[in-house]
């Protein structure tokens, strides 16, 4: 032991060791941070089963048609967060995929996937990510119908800062639409405390699913939210004019054996029409975008 630690002396001095030792540290740290979170006690796992219908290796979601999941969910398509990005190189549409599901709270998420070589072609094209207008984009005046079944558009928000977000009110995934609206419920709150920001700004919850979320719904749904629609609405409107909506702000949504596959958008609009700001996915937080509101010092 003695010789073993004299050669080590011999070879390495103290500062070489001492750098080793950081390198180790942050290859360590960078391999923790690419795999996924640490799941609570509480955590709750399920096997599941499918076929990718598309993936985002850059905000890590996978969209899967998979099997019915026992004592969890009906079989159905949905987006899932995997965050093994050795996995996305394989993940065509069509692939089989199985993994454990995680679902810790309001989070989801993919663990230990498994994919085969076999590829659907009737699932070749599929894409949920489309492209987000640029900022001081002149956004179009797009008429929709909103809880009360009064019909709105977007010219009627001039002078006001428009915040909107899409969703649908049967998303049976904690971490997709519910947290839109978990996040729009907060922002709501952080506005009624600051009056001269309230005044100035407006929230809007956009609905693709035309078929369900009728305006009675919208109400049933937006009012386990917020007790008042005066400063924040929910809407949606026909096939088209949704899908008009979501094509500009670059989300897609499909419905593929009765489902609704989807990506999520959540935007900025200055008080003049304009895009400020697009935020792809649900990474986003409330506070975050509070300060992106006060930035455009309305």
């Amino acid at each position: 032991m003695g010789g073993s630690n004299n050669l080590v002396k011999k070879f390495y001095s103290s500062a070489e060791i001492f750098q080793l030792c950081i390198s180790l540290l942050i290859l360590m740290s960078q391999t923790a941070c690419s795999g996924p979170p640490n799941a609570s006690a509480n955590a709750k796992r399920y096997e599941l089963k499918g076929k990718v219908v598309s993936a985002d290796k850059s905000n890590r979601m996978v969209t899967i048609e998979h099997e019915a999941i026992p004592e969890y969910m009906d079989k159905m398509t949905m987006p899932f967060k995997m965050h093994d990005e050795w996995v996305y190189e394989g993940l065509k549409p069509g692939t089989l995929i199985q993994a454990t599901l995680v679902v810790d709270g309001s989070k989801t998420w993919l663990e230990h996937p498994v994919i085969t070589t076999i590829v659907d072609p009737t699932l070749a094209g599929n894409v949920e990510s489309g492209v987000e207008p640029a900022p001081g984009t002149e956004t179009p005046d797009f008429k929709l119908t909103n809880q009360d079944g009064k019909k709105i558009n977007f010219r009627q928000y001039k002078g006001r800062a428009l915040i909107l977000t899409f969703i649908y009110t049967r998303c049976p995934l904690p971490d997709q639409c519910p947290l839109m609206s978990q996040n729009f419920a907060q922002l709501n709150q952080e506005l009624q405390k600051n009056p001269a920001l309230k005044d100035k700004t407006h929230l809007l919850s956009i609905s693709f699913d035309t078929e369900n979320d009728k305006p009675k719904v919208l109400r049933e749904y937006g009012a386990r939210h917020t007790g008042t629609f005066t400063q924040w609405e929910f809407a949606s409107g026909s096939a088209d004019e949704i899908k008009q909506v979501a094509k500009f702000f670059g989300m897609n949504f499909w419905t593929e054996s009765n489902q609704i596959i989807h990506g999520l958008r959540t935007a900025i609009i200055t008080p003049d029409g304009k895009v400020y700001k697009v935020y792809r996915g649900n990474d986003w937080k409330p506070e975050q975008l509070l300060k992106d509101l006060e930035s455009l010092k309305i």
